[in-house]
């Protein structure tokens, strides 16, 4: 139930379907949610969730990180922030 949820929060029209060879799929407007990661078959609902659910996280994690995806700005703010990060690390192992 909470992976169905987490899925439903990035999929709203997610829906578990039984194939022909009895597997149970998550599919979200005809794509399959777990197949993009080559995840393996599962033989119930409650699995198939769990791999949708990883397969959500899995994407999220590729988008957060992925340098394509950054934008100049998203670099320059990333760059100040470790930046400002390293001297306060500085400024303190100084003091101590």
């Amino acid at each position: 139930m909470k992976d169905q949820k987490k899925v439903l929060k990035h999929f709203p029209n997610a829906k578990v379907l039984v194939q022909d060879d009895g597997t149970y799929v998550v599919e979200s407007d005809d794509v399959v949610l777990a197949e993009e990661f080559f995840l393996p078959d599962a033989f119930d609902a409650e699995t198939a969730w769990k791999h949708a659910a990883l397969a959500c996280k899995t994407k999220q994690h590729f988008d957060r990180t992925h340098p394509d995806r950054m934008e100049l700005s998203d670099r320059e703010s990333k760059f100040t922030r470790i930046t400002t990060r390293r001297r306060n690390a500085k400024k303190n192992k100084r003091s101590v």
